[in-house]
This record gives structure tokens, sequence and C-alpha cells, in this order.
């Protein structure tokens, strides 16, 4: 069965651009929706009417659609819980509208685990920690160049990082070379390197 889910954090925000969004993609992959689940809950915890709902009712084959990760949850760790109560507990499987290398269904175990253990974590983490180490890396990056007297008020490049845990998940998976990564992130190689490392490093990636 297919099961779909929205969520908005307070009853005054508008479900319909989810509902929409879901819609186009199901008519674009001929997929009928069995159940909506539509909750206007925080997502601070997981003590949603519908979802639980949602939960209830799962079993295994079932896939669950929704339009992005943080629509589980509001930090790593409880999207993380509740993505393998899902797709481990349960058997189910996630699909997400706008970020469609995340989604669970029609994928070999080794598809799944790699999507589990890099693109998964990669993703989480970067969506909770962005603002507060743009923040960093932006002030640490000005302290350095100015001690080594080469700052000239150039802003560093900042890269968006849902886009770059895609990138970085294909270019890792053989589906893109290293230069295509690049060119779909507007970088040079040394840009591109630095942040593969930082990344890897974040996520404890490296071999």
């Amino acid at each position: 069965m297919y099961f779909a889910y929205c969520r908005v954090s307070s009853k005054t925000q508008n479900l319909q651009k989810q509902i929409e969004n879901i819609e186009n993609y199901c008519k674009k992959n001929n997929i009928e929706i069995d159940k909506w689940f539509l909750d206007k809950e925080s997502g601070k915890d997981f003590n949603r009417t519908e979802y639980l709902k949602l939960k209830e009712q799962l079993r295994k084959e079932d896939i669950v659609i929704c339009t992005e990760l943080d629509r589980f949850g509001r930090n790593k760790e409880m999207i993380k819980e509740e993505w393998h109560y899902i797709t481990k507990q349960i058997g189910a499987n996630i699909i997400l509208t706008d970020m469609e290398i995340l989604n669970s269904a029609n994928k070999s175990d080794l598809e799944r685990q790699l999507i589990n253990d890099i693109v998964f974590n990669l993703y989480s983490y970067m969506a909770e920690k962005e603002r507060i180490k743009t923040k960093e890396r932006q002030k640490d990056g000005i302290t350095i160049a100015k001690k080594a007297g080469k700052y000239k008020g150039r802003q560093p490049i900042k890269l968006n990082r849902e886009q770059f845990a895609r990138v970085y998940a294909e270019w890792k998976r053989g589906l893109i070379t290293a230069k295509r990564a690049m060119e779909l992130l507007g970088i040079k190689a040394n840009t591109f390197y630095r942040n593969v490392k930082i990344f890897e490093e974040e996520n404890n990636l490296r071999g």
C-alpha cells in the first residue's frame, strides 16, 4: 500500500504545497495513494496524532511518500531513529519526492546500505548543522586569511549542503566522475576535495 505523510509545525501553516508536491510525483510515476496522513504539529517529538496512526498501519513492503527528510523530525537522531524503525523494524519503504536519491523503494540491499550509512547520515547531519558550520567556517576563514595577510574581503564559497550530499553520493557510487561533480557544484578541484575531506571526517566516513 502507498501512504502519504505531510507535516507542518503549526495549525496556521498550510499543507497544500506538500500535498501538491506528492500528487505531482504520484501522477508522474503512476502511483495511487491509498491513505493520507496530515499533521499540523511540531516535529520536536513524535507524539503526533496522524504520524502515530501511520506507524500503526504500516506493514512490510508498504511505501510512505513524503516531501522531505525533515518531515520526520527536527534533528539527526530523531530522523535517524524513525527512518530505521520504518525501514528496518517494519520493513516498509520511504520515498522522498524532493530528494529521490534517499528513496529506499526498489533498491538492492547494497544500495540501501549505502543510502543508510553514507547519504542519509551526511544529509541529516548537514541539515542539522548547516547554519552553525557556515558561520564558523566563514569566521575561521577570514581570521586565518587576515593573519596570513591574504584577506581582501572576498566571501568564501558557500555550498548548498543538500546539493553537495546528493552529488557526493552519486560520485561515491560511481554514477558520475569527479570532474562532473565539480561542474554540478560549480567549484574547482581544490575546493571540491577540501569539502569532501571535511564532510568525511565530520561523519567518520574516511577509511
